[in-house]
């Protein structure tokens, strides 16, 4: 063969696959365009309709019944409220696909026409509005939205489909009570796990990615600070464990400003702070909780020991014997950090690229925050990729920008995503996603 019919055949190859790649993103486009009044629907359906953490049910009964629908295999109820569904189409990859479920403890401010007016019992036993404040409302639409479109193009696809929408993502529970309860002994071992998580920063339409550290490991620690009571009147006669867990507090703000590398991704948080009953008594203990997020398991220790030693030494200090050292604990499971496996993201941002364009995807740095999908690389066994998905107006981002505003953030009671495109290219990306890791 001379190297000018090589090169003409190889032309002709590269234009194919790229009409065909083209053919492929048309479809997915028009399925989604077409499915969007529905989509739509429910995504307003869930935002009015909130649960928290492991009392999703209502919630998971919706995912259970759409996969169902769609001729999924299913198994309900799988680590509190965690719902899989199995579809086999033939020989291939095994693919599997997360969305979270769980909603906040939050009263909504956004003043939408559907916002939530919702209530429930919080963990503490009390009442409380709830939210869809960080948006799994939008995860679980596009989930939807994803295994329907996948479905009326599975002549397009050979492999396994695996969908799980799990429970309780918000108190890094889910993940590991799905694991622990038998997901993948209903379901095969993926070969890729995807999920996304959107983004309240990021202009809709568009998608964040992150190759390696993508989100912090989180720990959970409880810490109680004794003393000495007594009357708010005699503070000589006692030990004060609000004054010492004060001393604590500022203390442990050292750790990461004084003994983690500057380099080194590190947060120290003290969320809550509880002692006393009155005015005029000092207590005899004051209860911390704290979170610590790092990305290595070094900083992580660091952190630990430097909460252990300053808490000692202070309460040392004060004039408390060994037996009322604060006691210290780490609530389990602690998350994992989530890293991105850098060729599978690598091989993501390539499709995602030639899907939007290149300025519709865009590097972001690390974030602090904590996910459980960490969970299913499986001790790093299972490549996994979450990437952001944008939810605000590109208007609404750039006069923000222009005045030095900030955007309510995740979590925020003014958070709103901007439904279309938002759902939309969240559908159509993860759509696309399968479709080329099962090989099309």
């Amino acid at each position: 063969m001379t190297f000018r019919l090589f090169l003409f055949l190889f032309i002709g190859y590269i234009g194919l696959a790229q009409a065909q790649t083209a053919q492929v993103v048309k479809s997915v486009q028009d399925v989604t365009q077409s499915l969007y009044p529905t989509l739509d629907k429910l995504y307003k359906d869930l935002h009015q309709h909130p649960e928290l953490s492991l009392q999703e049910e209502k919630t998971a009964a919706k995912m259970a019944a759409e996969l169902k629908a769609l001729g999924f295999q299913v198994k309900e109820k799988m680590g509190a409220h965690g719902v899989v569904g199995v579809y086999k189409n033939g020989t291939g990859p095994t693919v599997l696909i997360r969305t979270d479920m769980d909603a906040l403890p939050l009263e909504e401010k956004t003043g939408l026409p559907y916002a939530s007016q919702a209530k429930g019992i919080n963990a503490a036993g009390n009442e409380t509005r709830i939210m869809h404040a960080c948006g799994h409302d939008v995860h679980m639409t596009v989930f939807v939205g994803t295994a329907r479109t996948l479905m009326q193009m599975k002549d397009q696809w050979k492999g396994t489909l695996v969908m799980v929408a799990q429970s309780a993502e918000e108190n890094g529970l889910g993940a590991d009570l799905m694991l622990k309860a038998g997901l993948f002994d209903f379901a095969p071992v993926p070969d890729y796990a995807i999920a996304l998580h959107d983004n309240s920063f990021l202009p809709a339409g568009t998608i964040g990615y992150r190759e390696g550290p993508f989100m912090a490991s989180v720990d959970m620690m409880d810490v109680i600070v004794f003393g000495q009571g007594g009357h708010g009147a005699a503070p000589h006669t006692t030990i004060d464990p609000v004054v010492l867990s004060a001393q604590m507090v500022m203390a442990f703000q050292t750790i990461v400003s004084r003994t983690i590398n500057p380099i080194d991704p590190a947060v120290v948080t003290v969320g809550s702070i509880h002692g006393g009953t009155v005015h005029n008594i000092t207590p005899d203990e004051v209860k911390m909780q704290l979170t610590l997020r790092s990305y290595s398991q070094d900083v992580r220790q660091k952190i630990i020991d430097g909460i252990h030693r300053i808490s000692a030494n202070l309460a040392r200090s004060a004039g408390l014997p060994d037996s009322k050292l604060p006691v210290i604990s780490i609530r389990e499971p602690q998350t994992p950090a989530t890293i991105n496996d850098p060729t599978l993201t690598r091989r993501l941002m390539g499709v995602f690229r030639t899907t939007f364009g290149e300025g519709k995807v865009v590097e972001m740095e690390p974030y602090m925050v904590g996910e459980d999908f960490s969970r299913f690389d499986m001790g790093k066994k299972v490549p996994i990729c979450m990437f952001w998905l944008g939810t605000i107006p590109e208007k609404r981002v750039q006069e923000a920008k222009a005045k030095g505003e900030q955007l309510p953030s995740l979590h925020s009671p003014f958070f709103a995503p901007q439904p279309e495109p938002t759902i939309k290219t969240g559908v159509t990306a993860m759509s696309l996603a399968a479709l080329n890791l099962f090989g099309r």
